[in-house]
Formats: C-alpha cells, structure tokens, sequence
C-alpha cells in the first residue's frame, strides 16, 4: 500500500475539543451522578430503601460533614484536572491520526493471515476491508479500554494495600477516607489530597498513557471510571443496576472494606476483584455476615 496523508479528526464537540472535554466531562459525571443518589436518598423511596446497605441512623457514625466531604473533593478535582491537561491536553499529537493508513495495514495483516491458511481465494476484498474497519475501529479500542481497566485495578489495589499496611501512611494519609463508616456518592474520591492524586489521578493517567488510547478513549475511560466509584460509594445494593450486577467490585463488595471487620480486606478498585482472590484479601458478603 501507498503512504497516505493522516486526517485530522473533528472534534465531537464543535466548541470544545476532545482533550479538554476528557477532562471536563468525569466532572460533571461525578456531581451529576452523586447529586441522583443524594437526592434517592433524601426522598427515601420505599422501592430504593430496601436495597439500602445500611440504615440512615448509621450515617451519624461518620466522622466528617458533607460539607467537609465536598470541599475536600472539589480540592482533588482541581489537582485531576491539572494533571490531565498535563497529560492530555499540553500534548496536541493526538489530534491527528492515519486512520486510511492504520486501516490499510489491518487489511494487509488480515489478507497475510488468510493467505498462510490458504483462505485467500475464498474471502472478498470487501470482506477483508470489512474485517479491517471491526478490529481497528472496535477491537482495539476495546483491547486498549480493557488494558487501561486492568493497569488502573493493579496501580490502585497495590497503593491501596499499602495505605493499609504501613501504619505512617494510613494514619497520616488514608484515614481520612474511612472517615466514612456509611459511604455515599459524594465520598467516592473524599481523600487526602496527596493520596488521591497518587492513586487516582497519576493512576488514571499512566492507566491512559500505558494503554495508548486515544483522546476520545481517555474521554471514554476517564468518565466510566469515575461513574463506576460513585457507583461503588452510593450505599445500595441495587440488583437493577448494570454497574452493580456486571461488576464483582460493587457498593456492597466496597461497603465490606469500610467496616472494622473488613477494613484488611477488599482492597480492590474500581473493576476487577482479582487480586483480592489472588493473594487472599477477598472477603464475600456471606463472610462478612
């Protein structure tokens, strides 16, 4: 194949581009999506109560105000977006890509592949170029999306454990988050400023840069991470939901480690649960219980 000119890509938004909306739309998810379970909190539906995890009363056990919870998020928000036009927006490289190109070797591989299987003759070209759109278009985004996931529930179940482990950084550092006996949505990112930048925004980051996505993959990935921990913080256990029930690492898997009896146990976040399994830090509700 001819080399061919890159493209440069449209933004999705005409008044904005792709970089800086992957930076300002995990916020708005985040207040938007917190502010729907405050306010099924506030009105108490009979229909949502019973999936609560645990009882209004117990709210009292906290150890921080809401207000106090807020103005501690807006602070590690303020940091996340710092080092996101750092990482994302301070570099334009992205704005351009070979699409015909990287195309054109999918088809190339994929015609190499079905001529070492002796299938050539038998496949169109127009199935070739067909093949080539889904892998590139579809499953690489996915395989990236999938890499980013897995590399984020590493960095943050590692950091985790050992905010846990070493008592100068849990007494000076992780405490604060477990401030909150009864979590809810807005305590998801309610940390120490310096550990939420650590674990969640350098994670995020490297989780991005490591993966290779693009800026629209980072749009997607830095907002589906931070819908699935205010998920993980709303405090009901809801069957209905898709977060809740395609995920192992849920609100109830989470609820676990905020309790005294849980508090050396599942670690994971935000996805998987597989390290937990792996090295014998899980701990099921049934045990729980």
């Amino acid at each position: 194949y001819s080399p061919m000119a890159p493209t440069v890509q449209a933004p999705l938004l005409s008044f904005i581009s792709d970089q800086s909306l992957a930076l300002l739309l995990p916020v708005i998810v985040y207040w938007v999506y917190s502010l729907l379970f405050h306010w099924i909190s506030l009105q108490e539906f009979a229909w949502f109560e019973k999936y609560r995890i645990h009882d209004k009363e117990e709210e009292t056990r906290n150890r921080v105000s809401l207000p106090d919870v807020i103005k501690a998020v807006i602070v590690q928000q303020v940091l996340q977006t710092a080092l996101g036009f750092i990482v994302v927006v301070a570099d334009d490289s992205e704005m351009i890509f070979d699409d015909e190109l990287s195309l054109a070797k999918y088809q190339m591989w994929i015609s190499y592949a079905l001529s070492l299987a002796g299938l050539q003759p038998y496949v169109s070209q127009a199935a070739v170029a067909n093949m080539a759109y889904v892998g590139y278009y579809y499953l690489e985004s996915m395989v990236r999306f999938f890499v980013a996931m897995s590399f984020l529930d590493t960095w943050q179940y590692f950091l985790h454990r050992l905010f846990h482990n070493v008592p100068y950084l849990y007494k000076h550092f992780h405490s604060r988050h477990h401030r909150l006996y009864v979590t809810y949505s807005f305590g998801a990112l309610y940390n120490h400023p310096f550990e939420g930048f650590l674990m969640d925004s350098v994670g995020a980051s490297l989780a991005f840069l490591f993966s290779g996505m693009g800026n629209r993959g980072a749009l997607a990935f830095f907002s589906f991470s931070t819908l699935k921990t205010v998920d993980d913080h709303c405090g009901y256990n809801l069957p209905f939901n898709p977060l809740q029930r395609l995920f192992w690492n849920n609100a109830d898997y989470h609820d676990i480690h905020h309790q005294n009896f849980g508090i050396k146990s599942n670690f994971s976040q935000p996805f998987g649960t597989i390290w937990d399994h792996l090295l014998g830090t899980h701990m099921s509700r049934e045990e729980a219980n």
